[in-house]
């Protein structure tokens, strides 16, 4: 049976009404303790009034030296519940589904942000670090990974529908997996068994602090894209051992901070064949699993969406950027199936966000 955008799909025990996913960003919109706004509220009422079948939350820190830029979404303390549980009513009260994506940010974080010299796997000469980094002891190792646990318990009883690890972007998980960010010689670094003990140990934790049921899936970068790096026959392996762990779902991505024009947020995306850069990556892991896939990256037109479900190479379609300027994008595809996003990939909607004043598309506001 030919698959359609807008066919109901199954993650976990939740029911989502179509395939298209929005996919987790940074907002900016939070106050200095990573509390909820009501200008978040805004933007989050908005995207579930869209359409859109499934809202990946911005990056939530776990722990507060995991906090990677001003304005990002806190959940790693029990203060934060009311603002979060306020954020889940609002998405559901408009219809929507919402899960929690978790991360720490290792050593992508700063001194300035989180007071501390960051923690990262190992010191090493990543040019996506801004600053020396300190190596994680087996204890804050450790720590962290209960963090992580405590923080899905906290998306649960907020209300939100699933969680989502973040393992790319060369966040903490991803750092761990890649030879370049892990140069440990102990049980967590070398082999790939060792790299990916640490995602083992989280996803362990998280499944035994919000039981059998509930949905928990993974960003996972499928590729580095650097010479050295985590590549994609690995992406393989550690999707294979995720859904094994009762991973639920994936969504692929790839490259990081250094990864130049392989970037996750790619600009410039004008043409058909530039879109769904990461579709191919996606699809040698949907041929490795038996659960949903999903692949984000450049999915700006409805044709090449279907394209991607025609092909076989993921069972969902992920967006960010096109959902900044038009929240509405999924009811226009609903309307008309060859409807082209308007996002022009100019990556000027992070600016107003690095200004304290959160993302929004700067070409409208012009």
């Amino acid at each position: 049976m030919k698959k359609s955008l807008f066919d109901s799909v199954q993650v976990g025990n939740c029911s989502l009404s179509n395939r298209l996913v929005r996919s987790a960003t940074w907002e900016g919109l939070c106050d200095n303790d990573g509390a909820v706004t009501p200008k978040l509220l805004d933007f989050y009422r908005q995207l579930a009034q869209g359409g859109i079948g499934l809202i990946i939350s911005g990056y939530s820190y776990v722990r507060a030296d995991g906090k990677q830029l001003a304005g990002k979404m806190g959940i790693d303390h029990d203060g934060l519940l009311p603002g979060l549980k306020q954020l889940t009513q609002t998405v559901h009260d408009a219809g929507g589904k919402i899960f929690c994506q978790l991360v720490h940010a290792g050593g992508q974080t700063t001194s300035k942000v989180i007071g501390k010299t960051p923690l990262s796997p190992s010191v090493c000469d990543y040019a996506g670090y801004t600053e020396p980094t300190q190596e994680m002891s087996v204890a804050e190792i450790e720590a962290i990974v209960s963090a992580f646990g405590e923080a899905a318990a906290r998306a649960k009883a907020s209300g939100f529908d699933g969680v989502q690890l973040h393992g790319a972007h060369v966040y903490l998980i991803n750092q761990f997996l890649s030879p370049i960010t892990n140069q440990r010689q102990d049980e967590y670094g070398g082999t790939l068994e060792n790299r990916m003990r640490f995602l083992e140990q989280v996803c362990q934790a998280v499944r035994a602090e919000v039981g059998p049921d509930y949905p928990v899936t993974i960003k996972l970068t499928a590729c580095d894209h650097l010479e050295g790096g985590f590549t994609l026959e690995e992406a393989v392996i550690v999707s294979k051992r995720l859904q094994g762990l009762g991973i639920d779902a994936i969504e692929a991505s790839s490259g990081g901070p250094a990864s130049g024009e392989f970037g996750p947020a790619r600009p410039k995306i004008d043409a058909p064949e530039k879109e769904a850069y990461n579709a191919l990556a996606a699809a040698k892991i949907k041929a490795a699993v038996d659960i949903p896939v999903m692949t984000v990256g450049g999915l700006r037109s409805g044709a090449v969406m279907q394209k991607v479900l025609d092909d076989g190479s993921a069972d969902m379609l992920s967006m960010s950027r096109p959902l900044i300027r038009q929240p509405n994008l999924p009811k226009l595809l609903n309307e008309d199936s060859n409807a082209v996003a308007t996002c022009t990939s100019c990556n000027g909607c992070f600016v107003p966000g690095m200004r304290g004043k959160g993302i929004f598309c700067v070409l409208d506001k012009a």
